[in-house]
């Protein structure tokens, strides 16, 4: 925490102008998606490929309240989230009783029906252009400018980094890496595990709809493309490369593959042909993910 802390502080230090706040800000709120997403995967060992269904439900769900009804911004996003808490307890109940590829395609069944709903109600969405979204205000001043936006996603970031540390020390995380292990030992024992799967799915989506909420009032702009099953895909991706079970992992993750499409956009045409090889070799020589294979290396020359 105090690491990650450090980086946040001082990486202001290097950041030369408002693009680079830009990407800044956005790994902060894709970390955040991670790190939530990371808690279900990596430590409940739960797949879902609809996160993005919830990450949209927040964007709209704050831009809805507040275009179409003048809702305070800060009251939109706290209704938004909390509506995405109850659809996800709602609909996780009968969906976290799957396992395997069934519970897979569940969930990708559930971010489908979200993203088609966001395209084609466009008296209320937008449709497939989308729609603005008033900025956010806190006691009636508006947020506006990367560097005040830097700051309140480096702190939300640290918050979501606390809460899931402390969720993952404390019996309910253990009782998740114990269902992670074995479903049915876990019950053995006496772990209900209906109940502390749905309650981490619950968990993550309201990590998602709060980042969606404020990439929406951050953008100005939310549309469907923020729904997709491709950027359910990109997320998932993001908590694996970074390594399971790893909060900074998720993390790195996000820094990692957000910053990375920046960087090589000076290869043009064979931008996503590199993005793909350094996957590919990542995955290859660091199976367990970014993080747990450097500590593990450095753990390894510490010992000798």
């Amino acid at each position: 925490m105090l690491a990650l802390g450090a980086v946040i502080a001082l990486l202001p230090l290097a950041l030369a102008n408002d693009y680079f706040y830009d990407v800044a800000i956005l790994v902060g709120l894709n970390a955040i998606v991670c790190v939530g997403l990371n808690l279900l995967i990596g430590y409940a060992g739960q797949i879902s490929l609809g996160h993005a269904g919830f990450f949209g439900l927040g964007a709209y769900g704050s831009a809805i309240l507040t275009a179409r009804y003048g809702w305070p911004p800060l009251a939109a996003l706290a209704a938004a989230t909390a509506g995405v808490a109850l659809l996800a307890y709602l609909v996780g109940r009968p969906i976290l009783r799957l396992k395997g590829h069934y519970l897979a395609m569940a969930t990708l069944g559930l971010g489908v029906i979200i993203s088609i709903v966001a395209a084609n109600e466009d008296r209320y969405t937008g449709g497939p252009d989308g729609m603005s979204v008033p900025p956010l205000s806190i006691a009636g001043h508006a947020l506006a400018g990367e560097r005040i936006w830097y700051w309140l996603v480096g702190a939300l970031l640290l918050a979501a980094v606390w809460l899931a540390l402390n969720l993952i020390d404390s019996p309910r995380g253990r009782a998740l890496r114990a269902l992670h292990g074995s479903e049915i030992a876990a019950e053995v024992i006496g772990i209900d595990s209906v109940r502390q799967k749905v309650l981490v799915f619950v968990l993550s989506a309201v990590y998602a709809a709060l980042a969606g909420g404020l990439t929406a009032h951050y953008s100005g702009f939310v549309t469907p493309g923020q729904v997709t099953f491709l950027h359910s895909i990109e997320l998932v991706t993001m908590v694996v490369f970074g390594g399971m079970a790893s909060t900074f992992g998720a993390v790195a993750g996000a820094a990692v593959l957000t910053t990375l499409p920046q960087l090589l956009a000076v290869l043009k045409d064979y931008e996503m042909v590199v993005f793909g090889a350094v996957m590919m070799l990542t995955m290859i020589f660091m199976p367990k993910g970014l993080v747990p294979t450097l500590a593990a290396l450095f753990a390894g020359k510490g010992a000798r």
